[in-house]
């Protein structure tokens, strides 16, 4: 591991110098700070922000780390919903809470990095699962505590995580529309590398195949869980020689930009087309036409990811866990009866 030695050798100075620009010492001239800064960089130092404190055993922070970009994830309500069952936990124990700002994958690698080395935070949350994902594999590799939001890439019974059954509440939002008549459905998901697009999608291909219906590559489209994604999958969909009579949508911020698009190209939901999605956030309720969705429990799911997380922090040694929160489907109007196709 790099130390202040390593970099004062590096630069010429003393190792006090260092540190005062680690403190950033009002007296060290700005060259020297620049010259010592590149170093710390180019070697790959992390300051320790406990080491002038070698009591303090905990921080008593953590991390939550963002699937993408804090901007682009915060204009999703789901993200604040799981902040806020994150925070009713870490409030009771006085934890703080630190959340990853990067803009693309390698920043936010880098920020996790910096948290770990540095001893900024005492374990990590991440908020998404995706294949091959390098902060997932960093911090098996440290053995720093971390709890997964969504289910692990690989040696899932070795990660905790915290998710819900979305193989099964792929199937059933899927198999609604089937009982009322509907024969061409499309999925609308996520990213494809992100397990929870991955098991819902499976849902709903297992629900099309049981049910003897075509489960047609054009009816998939995989955009950002943002409104505009939802615009561009509804662009695509409609221009099919044979576009679907019901959309299964695998997040309800997308499905705003879906019911946005339909309205303006003249279609009436659930008239024309019916729509259903995923986790029920506040605006699913409000808008025009109410959204037909599944209840994930977001507010739960960040709360026990919390727990979880704690428990890690305070014993290294706690097995890892599996935990599975119930989802429920809330009927509302986007959907209503086909006749035959």
């Amino acid at each position: 591991m790099v130390t202040i030695k390593d970099v004062a050798k590096a630069t010429g100075v003393s190792p006090s110098t260092v540190s005062r620009v680690i403190a950033d010492n009002p007296r060290i001239s700005l060259d020297t700070k620049k010259k010592v800064r590149k170093a710390m960089k180019t070697l790959g130092y992390h300051p320790n922000i406990n080491a002038r404190n070698l009591a303090v055993k905990s921080t008593k922070s953590i991390g939550v780390i963002m699937p993408s970009s804090a901007n682009k994830a915060l204009q999703n309500p789901f993200f604040p919903e799981i902040l806020r069952g994150i925070g009713s936990v870490i409030h009771d124990v006085q934890y703080s809470m630190s959340l990853s700002t990067g803009e693309t994958e390698e920043e936010i690698f880098e920020e996790v990095q910096r948290m770990v080395y540095g001893s900024y935070v005492d374990g990590v949350i991440l908020l998404y699962s995706r294949v091959n994902d390098r902060v997932t594999s960093f911090l098996r590799e440290r053995d720093f505590p971390f709890v997964v939001v969504g289910k692990p890439y690989d040696d899932i019974n070795e990660v905790t995580h915290v998710d819900n059954d979305n193989y099964k509440a792929g199937q059933e939002i899927t198999k609604h529309l089937i009982e009322l008549g509907h024969k061409k459905i499309a999925f609308i998901g996520g990213s494809k590398d992100l397990f929870v697009t991955m098991d819902r999608e499976a849902g709903y291909e297992a629900v099309l195949n049981e049910a003897g219906l075509e489960n047609c590559e054009d009816y998939k489209v995989h955009t950002e869980f943002l409104k505009s994604g939802g615009r561009e999958a509804v662009e695509r969909l409609l221009f099919l020689d044979t576009p679907p009579t019901g959309m299964v949508v695998s997040d309800d911020l997308m499905s705003l930009g879906v019911l946005s698009t339909l309205e303006e190209l003249g279609y009436s939901v659930p008239k024309d087309i019916s729509l259903v999605s995923f986790n029920n956030v506040y605006l699913s309720e409000i808008t025009r036409p109410a959204l037909t969705t599944v209840d994930v429990q977001i507010h739960t799911l960040g709360a026990q990811s919390a727990k979880a997380l704690i428990e890690k922090t305070q014993n290294k040694s706690e097995p890892a866990k599996r935990i599975i929160i119930p989802h429920k489907i809330v009927y509302r109007d986007s959907v209503s009866r086909r006749g035959t196709l």
